[in-house]
């Protein structure tokens, strides 16, 4: 069975079940903030995590902290990706990574650069357009280790980056990855940023833009000549950062370049992997239009738009079921159910 088929069977065995939001969180920005301080009391995991750096360029490093069954040839793996100033600890990859180890998948909790503490493991910034990176670890994952059933999921950012990878490998990325998730993915970066720029989303930006000059200040003490923190006094956006910072760091003139060469929806179509895609319509930070590009009705693409749900919130009106695998947390619930439904 080809990819686009096997994508078409699972759209009939992702779960019917609709997302109810949480009483009184009906609200995206609401539905953003709250889940995202919601006091998860998950148990301790069965396979502890142990931390693993790689090499995806020369210089280059990233952490991942790696959840793998004795049997880790045996079982498939999901890689998971967090989203802007996020990482490997960040709530909503925790619970993923706890649904997944209960379902028998080994995983990866993949930090992007200088995030999760590593800022002294390369000269670099990170980025929306990183794909390069996820396809550096998922190659050595599969010939180093010889992990063959690779899934990878995304928040955000990470959502984009997932996106983007599984499009530029075209018909090769079905020998990679057996599927992809991305939720509220931020494929559309010029609309995510100008969304950013307005009314109460104000928050989110400077709450974002505190971190990232951090960063650069502590860059600036490892490689004082590439970092110039004179620079920062004038930047108050994402976007006047990006001009600044992140769009030099990745080659190109300036902010406009770096958000369309780094956005997904520019090559999306090329995808051929099976990919599911969580959105909410009152998404705050990432516009719904961004889903409403003709490129998103592949065969290949399994799109979830619930009416509520904000940012990476997702958080339901009551658990699914006992315990801590099937809880209020809907989209993560929804990736486990993708990921099975591939093998």
């Amino acid at each position: 069975m080809d990819s686009r088929n096997k994508v078409a069977s699972t759209k009939n065995v992702i779960s019917p079940i609709a997302f109810e939001p949480f009483p009184f969180l009906t609200n995206g920005h609401m539905m953003t903030i709250i889940p995202a301080l919601w006091v998860r009391r998950l148990p301790p995991v069965k396979t502890p995590a142990v931390d693993r750096l790689f090499q995806v360029k020369p210089h280059v490093q990233v952490l991942a902290k790696c959840h793998f069954a004795q049997d880790a040839k045996t079982r498939p793996t999901l890689i998971i990706l967090h989203g802007l100033e996020g990482s490997s600890d960040t709530p909503y990859v925790l619970g993923l990574t706890h649904k997944a180890l209960e379902h028998g998948m080994n995983v990866v909790r993949l930090n992007l650069r200088n995030c999760g503490n590593t800022l002294h493991l390369t000269p670099t910034l990170y980025n929306a357009g990183l794909s390069s990176d996820l396809i550096a670890v998922t190659n050595e994952l599969s010939e180093m280790d010889g992990l063959k059933t690779i899934f990878a999921a995304g928040y955000s950012l990470g959502g984009n980056i997932v996106l983007k990878a599984a499009s530029e490998l075209g018909s090769e990325g079905k020998e990679l990855f057996k599927g992809i998730c991305a939720v509220s993915p931020a494929l559309d970066l010029a609309a995510c940023v100008d969304s950013m720029e307005k009314g109460f989303n104000r928050f989110y930006e400077q709450r974002f833009l505190y971190g990232l000059k951090d960063k650069i200040r502590i860059k600036h003490q490892m490689y004082p000549s590439l970092y110039d923190v004179a620079k920062l006094k004038g930047v108050t956006t994402l976007r006047g950062f990006d001009d600044v910072f992140t769009a030099p760091d990745a080659d190109c003139k300036d902010s406009a370049e770096y958000y369309e060469k780094a956005s997904a929806i520019r090559i999306i179509e090329k995808s051929e992997v099976p990919i599911l895609i969580i959105a909410a319509k009152d998404d705050p930070i990432v516009p719904f239009k961004s889903f409403d590009s003709p490129k998103l009705k592949a065969p290949n693409i399994t799109m979830l738009t619930p009416e509520h749900g904000g940012h990476s919130g997702f958080l339901g009106r009551a658990p699914e079921s006992k315990g801590a695998v099937r809880d209020r947390f809907w989209a993560e619930n929804r990736i486990i159910e993708f990921c099975l439904a591939q093998e």
